[in-house]
């Protein structure tokens, strides 16, 4: 087949690798145009149009694929299948039929649970216990198309939204590579998803990251696994930002306000919640490196401190 990739950043990456690893060919491969970073804000390839590159793969950044231009320079590309992973542009119905066999998406949750944007997050901050990778046929709406496969795995009490978002994308590329040949030969059945058990994962705020000591501890426990590494699960110490990389919830119930904090020690800061406490156990200050709270409490006490 002659394939063309659709994706952006490291989730897609993995993929995009096992589609070149596949025997078919990848004609081109489309990305977002390369975003400014760091101190110098250069303008810096993303990591799919990197891997690319190196395998001598034509690389299209369009702005929008609703021009007729961009749709033109796509169909030159004569592509049988466009597989697309967290590409982050809207395909238009006339690039979803440009295709001889259509567009596949595959997306980081177990569809109709969790369309859209954030689904690994989404899913650690509802308690899910389990969640997966759907191979789908993309139609127009959102993450809406019917599923061709899919792959499922648990979510641990240790995941964090990295550990999940790493996991998944090394089982997208499983995925597409076991269905590649199905895909060509027709052979994949699809199952319609059910409307009436759609949630949708909106995108991230960074306003969610604030902890809400009036909440119960395991609320604000799966909230700091979904949000580490972004955009961090965060309170205020005297008046400075404390990101919070790990904690965990205790059964405790404290005799004390909500964020105060009622015990300090190598285990841990235990903090008082609307229901249980929390242990921080990974804390990092504005301007320092993360720490076990255990270094943190070398250099100072907290004990008796509220937090928010």
């Amino acid at each position: 087949m002659r394939v063309v990739f659709a994706g952006t950043p490291d989730f897609s990456v993995p993929v995009l690798q096992a589609l070149l690893d596949s025997g078919h060919s990848v004609v081109g491969v489309y990305s977002q145009p390369d975003r400014p970073a760091g101190r110098g804000r250069k303008q810096v390839p993303g990591p799919v149009k990197q891997l690319a590159l190196q395998h001598a793969v034509p690389v299209f950044q369009p702005l929008s694929l609703r021009d007729a231009e961009a749709q033109q320079e796509l169909a030159a590309l004569q592509p049988d299948l466009m597989v697309v992973v967290a590409y982050g542009l809207i395909l238009p119905q006339a690039v979803l039929d440009l295709p001889r066999l259509g567009c596949v998406n595959l997306h980081a949750s177990l569809l109709p649970r969790w369309r859209g944007a954030a689904p690994i997050q989404r899913a650690i901050l509802a308690g899910d216990r389990m969640t997966g990778v759907c191979l789908m046929q993309m139609e127009a709406g959102l993450d809406s198309g019917p599923v061709l496969a899919e792959v499922r795995t648990e979510i641990s009490a240790d995941d964090t939204g990295g550990s999940l978002h790493d996991r998944l994308s090394g089982l997208a590329a499983q995925l597409l590579a076991q269905h590649l040949d199905d895909l060509a030969q027709g052979k994949l059945t699809p199952r319609v998803q059910d409307e009436a058990l759609v949630t949708y994962a909106a995108k991230l705020d960074k306003q969610e990251a604030a902890l809400d000591w009036t909440q119960d501890a395991l609320q604000l426990e799966r909230q700091v696994r979904a949000f580490n590494p972004w955009p961090v699960a965060h309170t205020q110490l005297e008046g400075k930002t404390l990101r919070v990389w790990n904690a965990r919830a205790t059964g405790d119930d404290a005799a004390a306000p909500p964020g105060t904090v009622t015990a300090a020690g190598k285990a841990g800061i235990d903090v008082a919640c609307g229901s249980g406490s929390l242990r921080l156990l990974e804390i990092q200050l504005p301007g320092a490196r993360r720490l076990a709270a255990a270094d943190f409490l070398n250099a100072r006490s907290v004990t008796g401190a509220v937090l928010g």
